[in-house]
């Protein structure tokens, strides 16, 4: 079981309108983002003004569903496209960017949330199992940086947001493969925002007003998905009782950090880690 699991929830029930202007313009990629947490951030980033991209996996129809709800909700703008592909392949990565980019124009957020879990004890888990759930959890992320960042340079503008999990601060039993791809991402995190604002300083694009461009990473905890509701409540209330705040998450909640850290006044935060989890890591 998985800290961050990803499921389905109804967009109308997270009340998406339009509530702010902080990203009037900006062009959103959310891997994941027609459904869980990848959706709430979907809807939080469009809130804000944004025009998103929502990448998936295989479920067309659930996209499809998403996509006729976020229309009802917000009408024409901002604008929402729908992407299928796998972030485990570099060359599917570098197809949806360019999908993206001939379709919006640009991109100016990067938010990786797709992510898999294969749950099994060290003793128990394969290669298969190992090699599948670090290839979409971390090297998905590096592949999409690495499509995405050069145009982000160009401009001196632009946000990449990983979504972690607790789980690889704290480990957990039978997520060997999972919290190590999440820890990674930590790792990930710090040096491409190094090398990205030591790229930005050589090519003279440093500059003390712009928004320049940050990489940064969110970690989720418990958040109140399907999966999690389903837990027993024995297990549940074991869980809750873990958690300084005694409750759980909320997707909305993640995602508001998310377009917190993708505002342009989120300038001089980069190479961070934001935790998202009640408490439960102090």
């Amino acid at each position: 079981m998985t800290m961050t699991e990803d499921v389905d929830p109804s967009p109308s029930d997270k009340a998406p309108s339009r509530v702010g202007h902080n990203l009037d313009g900006k062009v959103a990629l959310v891997t994941g983002g027609t459904r869980g947490i990848g959706a709430a951030i979907t809807l939080s980033l469009a809130s804000q003004g944004a025009s998103v991209a929502a990448g998936y996996g295989r479920n067309a129809e659930a996209a499809e569903s998403f996509r006729r709800e976020f229309k009802t909700a917000f009408g024409e703008e901002p604008k929402l496209t729908t992407h299928s592909g796998n972030v485990a392949s570099p060359d599917d990565c570098r197809r949806v960017v360019g999908e993206v980019i001939d379709q919006h124009g640009r991109i100016d957020i990067l938010v990786n949330n797709a992510g898999i879990t294969i749950d099994k004890s060290y003793a128990r888990l394969t290669v298969d199992d190992w090699n599948k759930v670090l290839a979409v959890n971390l090297s998905g992320p590096f592949f999409l940086a690495q499509a995405v960042l050069p145009n982000m340079i160009e401009r001196g503008s632009g946000r990449i947001i990983n979504v972690s999990s607790i789980v690889g601060e704290m480990g957990n039993i039978g997520q060997a493969n999972y919290a190590a791809s999440k820890s990674g991402l930590f790792g990930l995190t710090k040096t491409l925002a190094r090398e990205v604002a030591f790229q930005l300083e050589r090519a003279g694009r440093l500059s003390d007003e712009g928004p320049g461009v940050t990489v940064n990473t969110v970690t989720p905890g418990f958040i109140a998905t399907d999966m999690v509701a389903a837990m027993p409540d024995k297990v549940l209330d074991k869980v809750k009782a873990q958690i300084p705040v005694r409750r759980l998450g909320r997707p909305e909640e993640v995602a508001r950090v998310v377009h917190f850290l993708a505002a342009d006044a989120s300038a001089y935060i980069t190479g961070q880690t934001w935790a998202v989890n009640g408490g439960m890591d102090m």
